[in-house]
């Protein structure tokens, strides 16, 4: 797995790529919420995640509730298929905002 966190105009994107497991999901999780503690929105870019576990969901629904009690934007961009697969499986593709583009969640700001 490997991660890199950029600062885009008004919000931070995290791109995450290869495997979010048990192993790797605790550096995943450190990175949404450092990101989220610096009080920005916070976009993760999921387009190249191969594989993603329920460890790796927990990590991405603690950013979601920490978001929210911040009053910060949150989401989710360009979902590969089988993250996407996982998130339907857990409903949570009704519960984070999905997006397809950065423009479309720099609208949402």
């Amino acid at each position: 797995m490997e991660s890199s966190l950029k600062s885009e105009k008004g919000y931070d994107l995290l791109l995450l790529s290869g495997e979010v497991d048990l192993q790797y999901s605790p550096k995943v999780r450190e990175k949404i919420l450092g990101a989220l503690r610096q009080g920005k929105p916070l976009l993760i870019d999921m387009e190249s995640v191969s594989y993603i576990d329920s460890s790796g969901i927990a990590s991405l629904v603690e950013g979601f509730q920490t978001a929210k009690s911040a009053k910060l934007p949150y989401g989710l961009l360009n979902i590969s298929d089988p993250a996407m697969q996982v998130l339907t499986l857990t409903r949570l593709d009704k519960i984070f905002s999905l997006y397809t583009s950065t423009e479309q969640f720099s609208q949402q700001l």
